[in-house]
């Protein structure tokens, strides 16, 4: 009777313990279901510096710190060729959004489907997060890579899509 008494204590108290741990409200992408998206999930790292990974609420999508500071979502339609620059690590190109700077959207270029991260730099280092997670990205089908914009393709004008 004691042991069930507690081992019902234990169990009472890693459920009340469990119900502390945030969960991040993210969207899922478009492709997020797709199989490749699974592999990356499951490899991301568990801490980025000092952050620890919190859970999260959608498929194929990670978060770290608390409040969370790196969003991370698989499953993206690959972006088109760009101007924006483009950083190389570990193998993995990230087009680098500066738009809503101090935070940076990275997105991975030439893999499909697409990886992207939203970092909080006030926060953590946007290189650390990339070195943390290009591993995990690398593992996404590689199509093509960025290219400096001397050795870019020109897209005429008037260019106009077959189909």
């Amino acid at each position: 009777m004691i042991r069930r008494l507690a081992a019902a204590a234990a169990l009472a108290a890693g459920v009340a313990l469990s119900g502390c741990t945030p969960t991040v409200h993210m969207e899922p992408a478009p492709r997020a279901n797709e199989p490749v998206c699974a592999d990356v999930s499951v490899r991301v790292p568990e801490q980025i510096g000092d952050l620890s990974r919190v859970w999260t609420d959608a498929q194929a999508t990670a978060a770290w710190g608390d409040p969370s500071v790196v969003l991370f979502t698989c499953g993206l339609e690959p972006p088109a060729p760009t101007t924006l620059q483009c950083v190389t690590v570990s193998g993995v190109d990230w087009i680098v959004d500066e738009t809503d700077f101090p935070n940076l959207r990275l997105t991975t270029y030439g893999r499909a489907p697409a990886a992207q991260v939203y970092v909080d730099t006030e926060e953590v280092s946007s290189n650390d997060v990339l070195a943390a997670l290009s591993s995990a990205a690398g593992s996404l089908p590689k199509e093509s890579e960025c290219v400096a914009a001397d050795e870019a393709e020109p897209v005429p004008d008037d260019a106009t899509v077959a189909g």
